[in-house]
């Protein structure tokens, strides 16, 4: 059986053909999965109702399902995927009274090798690497599910997107092209592995890319991320000043905070040396509870002390609003646990 989600247009014009259809009704096909969210084959209206009972002979819309869902107080809806193989990812889809987007946070892996030690989803491991069309199905349940369009795409759900790199990609640019969602809308987050930046610079990737730095302190960084020691902060700075020069786009800069860990003044210092002649934005995450460790949340007044100090060097920075942590579904909490 065809799974059609995840088809491109020339694709399912080879389904059509061997129907004895027309590329019209391809692009019927193609319409009803990426621009109107459609959950069957008998939903595709537009179809004519003998065509339709032949395509259902030989395809389905997708072959993904809702394991688990949960709302939280503030409208984040967090889904527990699960795929044919009986694996499970998470994807999350955030929602801002003030605001028209509509952000899908999407998984890239099922579990994670690079093991953060403030991250949920480092503790199932790495099992394997997510299809391209396994991505994209995460964006289509949330439409399908919600009614709604998404907007903006972030990878930085589990997984680490740059280790996944080339399924990553084409499902950018079936996100680009079918989802109609523009490239300055698609955000790639990486603990910085450097030969992905690299090949990111090569391409001229024209989404924002998103570094998860968290300290600029060699012995504290690595403490917090195990990536410190293969691609270390020395190394990282120069892959992002040839990336900045090759691509001329700003990147952005995740930082999160932990109470007397890396929200200090001293830790403030080092990020501002760290970050003097990087083209950058500065978005700083106040750390979200997770199992297994001892860290914990920094005040209101250290993270706005933190920002001050930060926007005295001429950074543009923001505290990222928390969406979802009543149901794990913030920052670092997804584990795509059952």
């Amino acid at each position: 059986m065809i799974t059609l989600s995840g088809l491109s247009l020339e694709e399912i014009e080879h389904i059509t053909d061997e129907l004895g259809a027309s590329k019209y009704r391809a692009r019927q096909i193609h319409n009803g999965i990426y621009l109107k969210s459609a959950k069957t084959i008998d939903e595709m209206t537009d179809l004519s109702l003998k065509f339709r009972e032949e395509l259902k002979k030989i395809a389905v819309v997708t072959d993904v399902k809702i394991k688990v869902k949960q709302e939280s107080a503030d409208g984040t809806l967090k889904y527990l995927l699960e795929y044919p193989d009986g694996e499970y990812v998470e994807t999350v889809l955030m929602r801002f009274d003030n605001r028209a987007n509509l952000t899908a946070c999407v998984s890239s892996q099922v579990g994670c090798a690079v093991n953060c030690s403030f991250c949920a989803t480092g503790k199932r491991g790495f099992i394997r690497n997510l299809t391209y069309k396994e991505i994209i199905e995460q964006v289509l349940t949330i439409q399908r599910d919600t009614g709604l369009k998404v907007t903006n795409i972030v990878f930085m759900g589990q997984g680490e997107p740059l280790l996944n790199l080339d399924n990553v990609l084409k499902a950018m640019k079936i996100f680009n092209e079918n989802f109609q969602i523009g490239a300055r809308r698609l955000t790639v987050s990486t603990s910085g592995i450097i030969p992905g930046i690299e090949k990111l610079a090569e391409i001229d990737m024209q989404s924002t890319l998103a570094i998860s730095l968290h300290s600029a302190n060699h012995e504290t960084r690595a403490r917090l991320m195990n990536i410190e020691n293969k691609y270390p902060l020395d190394k990282l700075h120069k892959a992002l000043k040839s990336y900045i020069e090759k691509t001329g786009r700003r990147i952005t800069i995740e930082y999160l905070l932990i109470k007397d860990l890396n929200d200090t003044v001293e830790s403030a210092k080092q990020l501002v040396n760290y970050l003097n002649g990087i083209k950058c934005n500065i978005n700083l995450i106040p750390y979200n509870p997770t199992e297994k460790n001892d860290y914990q949340k920094p005040s209101g007044n250290s993270v706005m002390r933190f920002k001050s100090l930060l926007e005295q060097s001429g950074k543009k920075v923001t505290v990222r609003l928390e969406r979802g942590a009543d149901i794990d579904a913030a920052c670092g909490q997804l584990r795509g646990k059952i």
